[in-house]
């Protein structure tokens, strides 16, 4: 059994690496090469021109995500931190019916919600006098995201927060501690598994994102997934700088990955006996 096990999960990382072989070995071609039928072949000659290219058409768009995916992962950690915290440690008469309506927002699709978030955002630069800030620009695509991953956030730290003690945010009050500096002194501090969860959550949905990105922003705004799906050539499809690109654009995402994901589990788990 163990030796069956073995192959197979062999086999399962063979099947996993196979494509990103193919986005590897394809990256180094030059042009001439890059073709689906040599895809399994290596590079006859290896060249590190489609890298050079892939990069200076997708830097402004792997920017453009940065400003996009830190703040709005950020804002959104810090939401939803809150919210787990009162729904969970201050319980106050409908907070159950509050915390199932808050669950309801997980399941409207993106594409129920484009029209009247376009309209939305529209009016927000109206008001505000300014034009391609809220509709064309980041500030509205982090609203959009931050609103929309409310739900998910604040359940990740609610469920969370259920495994603390109830004693420890007792004895705060206690001592005299408000709502506020039992959350910074007591809960935050023992919060980073769930931290840990949600900014990969919300980094990976953030850099991700296509579908309101290309309807939220305009050029100067479009982040790395809209770049990404314009490197195409005319004629002819440039299969090497695609690659290269695709692979620049999955590296911060990997980076988040290796950096937090041995918290990932752990605080994805929490609470999933408890509350």
């Amino acid at each position: 059994m163990k030796a069956l096990r073995l192959t197979l999960l062999i086999a399962f990382v063979v099947v996993f690496l196979v494509p990103i072989y193919v986005l590897l070995a394809t990256s180094f071609k030059p042009l001439t090469e890059a073709d689906p039928s040599q895809a399994w072949n290596l590079p006859q000659a290896w060249t590190l021109e489609p890298w050079r290219v892939a990069w200076e058409k997708l830097a402004p768009g792997i920017w453009n995500s940065i400003l996009l995916a830190v703040p709005g992962s950020l804002l959104s950690c810090a939401l939803g931190s809150m919210n787990g915290y009162v729904l969970s440690k201050w319980r106050f008469p409908g907070a159950d019916v509050l915390f199932t309506l808050f669950l309801f927002g997980m399941f409207i699709p993106y594409q129920g919600v484009m029209i009247p978030l376009v309209e939305l955002l529209v009016n927000l630069n109206k008001l505000a006098g300014v034009q391609g800030v809220f509709y064309g620009g980041l500030p509205g695509l982090i609203l959009a995201h931050v609103v929309y991953g409310i739900p998910i956030c604040t359940l990740i730290f609610r469920n969370y927060y259920v495994t603390i003690p109830d004693e420890l945010v007792e004895a705060s009050r206690v001592d005299g501690a408000g709502m506020l500096r039992t959350y910074w002194s007591v809960v935050l501090p023992v919060s980073g598994p769930a931290i840990a969860v949600v900014i990969i959550w919300q980094f990976t949905s953030l850099w991700n994102d296509f579908l309101f990105a290309v309807f939220i922003t305009g050029p100067r705004s479009w982040p790395t997934t809209v770049m990404l799906n314009n490197i195409a050539g005319a004629q002819a499809t440039p299969y090497s700088q695609q690659m290269a690109a695709a692979i620049l654009a999955s590296i911060p995402t990997m980076l988040i990955y290796v950096l937090l994901g041995r918290f990932f589990m752990r605080g994805l788990m929490a609470g999933a006996l408890k509350g």
